[in-house]
């Protein structure tokens, strides 16, 4: 299995008066990574993994059925950005869940996991706003990426 490496810059509003990034950023900063790795870019340019058209028009959306996060660390403020490792972590026919694991920067030794997470995300026709089966060409793309499910530590 190949992780995508994305790397998210930080801003000063991440950061909540306990000096560290507010749970509530994570959600943002980990939609970033998720656009970044999985949404195709205008000018064709993207990892292989980027083939979902996000695009005013696009046949199929995509709706966030569940997430769920594992604060391990908290990021304090750094001007490099977080390195955060993607894989898909299921393909069921009309949604997949996407694995994260949150590390600091590139080369900062030592390495801090700070957070895993895992994202649900089903595809909805835009026509007929019912479930889309994933297609061929997406599936195939997405398959080199296919890894195990998030092992969230503190799951009782």
């Amino acid at each position: 299995m190949t992780r995508l490496h994305i790397q998210i810059p930080l801003r000063w509003s991440d950061f909540d008066a306990y000096a560290h990034v507010n749970n509530a950023e994570m959600l943002r900063i980990l939609e970033e990574a998720r656009i970044e790795a999985f949404w195709r870019p205008d000018d064709g340019e993207g990892s292989g993994a980027a083939v979902m058209d996000a695009r005013p028009g696009a046949e199929v959306n995509v709706v966030i059925a569940r997430q769920e996060l594992e604060y391990l660390a908290p990021i304090p403020y750094m001007r490099a950005p977080v390195d955060i490792e993607m894989w898909i972590a299921r393909i069921g026919g009309a949604s997949l869940e996407i694995g994260y694991e949150v590390y600091s920067p590139t080369g900062v030794v030592p390495r801090v996991l700070f957070t895993r997470a895992a994202t649900t995300l089903v595809l909805i026709s835009a026509t007929t706003g019912r479930p889309a089966r994933i297609p061929d060409s997406q599936r195939a793309a997405w398959l080199p990426y296919l890894g195990d499910t998030v092992a969230f530590a503190r799951r009782s």
